[in-house]
């Protein structure tokens, strides 16, 4: 595929024009984006030294009607990650389940109870419709990180350098062919020595600005952080870590289960390379931040423009109440 090509499929991608829809809604309730943590993985309450964070997802329903017990499992995982990605530790989560047969209630159950064995955080209460027309899950999630360490989207600077990590020991997951399963076959120690890696690297202070890969992609999610940061980033197509024989343009839309983006200052690149890489992520340097306001990516023969934050529209938020 061309790179303009490329391009313009990731700005039809259906997993990011679905953000566009944030914009409008969180007006209704901060106007002015004065207020709030709108734009962010987790909301933040602050309490002195150190910080609850609040999050909550909602499994698309076409994940739902392919694979009940998968959506279930993918509900917790996903609501895990926004803990992380904001340098957090999960502590438990709440869901409102509606479910139209024993049958389907049973199959998301058993994939929920599932991932919690394997990521160790509980469910602690919920609501449940046990007899509506609609198959719906929605799970919320508290954790709590150190106020000093917490990683926000909103915080990439020019000059700083782009990490993408993500483990490619994985399949893709044969009731979606847009999810990267790396967890279902891997050992409790190995998934949770994983999942310290973003709260190590934010005790640290070691990155700069960060996000969990979610369902517009590694470019998508990278897209999201520089809007609100009000920044723009040159990333490099051949850096980017990618399991062997998959399709560039097919991997730029997966959702990995095990990734992030991050940004840095430059002499911390290796640190944190390292520190991924000790838990099994495959992390490297794909670009730097830039003043342009433009997402562009290159082949080091031409380089094409996926997004100008001067015009496009990712989540619709732009410069928020950031620290």
């Amino acid at each position: 595929m061309k790179l303009d090509e490329l391009a313009q499929s990731l700005r039809d991608f259906e997993g990011v024009a679905r953000k566009r829809a944030i914009g409008p809604l969180v007006k209704w309730f901060d106007e002015d984006l004065s207020t709030g943590n709108f734009g962010e993985d987790a909301a933040v309450i602050e309490r002195g030294d150190e910080s609850l964070l609040l999050a909550a997802d909602g499994i698309w329903s076409r994940l739902m009607d392919a694979d009940p017990e998968w959506a279930g499992y993918c509900a917790v995982l996903v609501n895990i990650h926004d803990i992380l990605a904001m340098g957090g530790t999960p502590l438990a989560m709440v869901d409102v389940f509606s479910a139209n047969s024993p049958e389907v209630c049973n199959r998301v159950l058993a994939g929920m109870s599932e991932a919690v064995r394997k990521f160790g955080v509980p469910v602690v209460g919920g609501h449940l419709h046990p007899d509506t027309s609609y198959n719906a899950l929605d799970v919320a999630i508290i954790g709590t990180a150190k106020t000093d360490s917490l990683i926000y989207s909103c915080t990439a600077r020019e000059g700083h350098d782009v990490i993408a990590a993500v483990d490619l020991d994985g399949r893709v997951h044969p009731s979606c062919s847009l999810c990267w399963d790396t967890t279902t076959m891997k050992h409790t120690e190995i998934i949770r020595r994983q999942l310290e890696t973003m709260p190590h690297l934010a005790q640290q202070h070691l990155v700069t600005a960060g996000k969990d890969i979610s369902n517009p992609g590694l470019l998508g999610t990278l897209a999201m952080l520089l809007e609100v940061s009000e920044k723009g980033a040159l990333v490099q197509l051949d850096r980017i870590p990618i399991p062997n024989g998959m399709d560039m343009h097919l991997w730029l839309r997966m959702y990995p289960g095990m990734g992030f983006v991050v940004t840095a200052q430059p002499e911390n690149v290796r640190k944190i390379v390292n520190i991924f890489e000790e838990a099994g992520i495959a992390a490297a340097k794909i670009g730097e931040i830039t003043g342009t306001r433009k997402l562009e990516i290159t082949n080091n023969a031409e380089t094409v423009v996926v997004w100008d934050f001067a015009q496009d529209t990712i989540m619709g938020i732009g410069a928020v109440a950031c620290r």
